[in-house]
């Protein structure tokens, strides 16, 4: 993925954070934004594991 996807990601995980925090749900994106940041390290990670094979 592009860099550029990355950021505008995370920009739109934080104008979340602060729209839906004062609605008293700002727990959603904090976990959208785990789980996106846990997709993107398991990406990382993964074509390091197919090169040692």
């Amino acid at each position: 993925m592009r860099k550029a996807v990355h950021y505008i990601i995370i920009i739109i995980c934080v104008i979340l954070i602060f729209f839906l925090y004062n609605k008293a749900l700002g727990s959603i994106p904090f976990m959208i934004l785990a789980l996106y940041l846990f997709y993107f390290g398991w990406k990382q990670i993964d074509p390091r594991k197919k090169k040692t094979r």
